[in-house]
């Protein structure tokens, strides 16, 4: 049950990444730009190789781990190209909708039928439901296009999701961790190879705008540390409830939710949200759902 409190301490460091995102960054996202960027971003794990060293894994596991890279960063380009076209609360409705099912499929594909259980099933159905409630704005107006892309953007998450299990079951936490960074950065590196893509992501428009270098860096310090204990507890987690897992992304939205009124609130001149009572009332909601599905885990 370690894994529980760990990706709920995860979506707390998200919430607060996303936050400090709204704060610090403006401009349009550029997907090809964002994309390589957060991908060497996501090598951070090799500067443990002086404290733990690098064991070569077989030759088998460099396949899922040049399968795992190129999913990943495929996942971002079309999760970027997303939300340039169109509303966040579009993108993450669906991706959100989307995800934990495909996770489901996925792990079967990869581990076989994994039964998850009716108590294990309810929580589930709580918890998808309160976190979908709760990332929604407004009533989305999804398009065929919109869906495509969120939903090809989904799925390639969620073969990361499943073969980031694999590869940490396989060659161990830090190990794999290390080797899925390294390959990451190999991956989004071939995109210097085309010209055309080299002027796209070093042109001066595509550097991020910060308002405060240091609060910029201690947002990314906040989002790495995120993504370190999503790795773990996805690690740590039962394959059978990797949906679980991923559908408790509401929490990072009640966290915001949170954050954004204490903000508002305390220190309008750094943040400011209007937040409506029909808004309030809803997320609520929402919130007493994925409560509902907590104590259906905890208990």
């Amino acid at each position: 049950m370690v894994w529980l409190f760990v990706i709920i301490l995860a979506y707390l460091f998200f919430a607060i990444s996303s936050l400090g995102d709204k704060i610090v960054i403006s401009g349009k996202i550029n997907p090809k730009s964002y994309t390589f960027y957060v991908g060497l971003l996501s090598g951070a794990p090799i500067i443990l190789i002086p404290f733990i060293g690098l064991l070569i894994p077989e030759i088998k596991y460099f396949i899922w781990l040049i399968l795992d890279a190129v999913f990943f960063s495929t996942g971002l380009y079309f999760g970027y190209t997303a939300l340039k076209e169109f509303e966040v609360s579009k993108v993450g409705v669906t991706i959100g909708a989307t995800q934990p099912i495909f996770i489901y499929f996925v792990s079967w594909i990869v581990w076989g039928y994994q039964p998850l259980g009716l108590i294990s099933f309810i929580a589930f159905l709580f918890i998808f439901l309160g976190s979908i409630l709760i990332s929604l704005d407004a009533k989305p107006e999804l398009t065929s296009r919109c869906l495509k892309i969120t939903m090809f953007a989904s799925l390639m998450y969620s073969f990361d999701y499943v073969l980031s299990k694999f590869i940490f079951n396989e060659l161990g936490f830090l190990q794999g961790l290390i080797w899925r960074g390294i390959f990451i950065i190999l991956t989004v590196l071939i995109l210097l190879a085309v010209k055309e893509n080299r002027k796209e992501i070093f042109k001066k428009e595509n550097k991020l705008n910060k308002k405060n270098t240091a609060s910029f860096f201690t947002t990314q310090a906040f989002g790495g540390t995120a993504n370190f204990l999503q790795s773990f507890a996805i690690y740590l987690a039962p394959i059978s409830v990797l949906p679980i897992v991923n559908s408790l992304r509401g929490m990072q939205y009640v966290f915001l939710f949170i954050l954004t009124i204490f903000v508002s609130t305390f220190f309008p001149g750094i943040f400011k949200e209007k937040i409506s009572k029909k808004i309030i009332f809803r997320k609520c909601i929402a919130i007493i759902l994925i409560v509902f599905g907590l104590i259906f885990i905890v208990f």
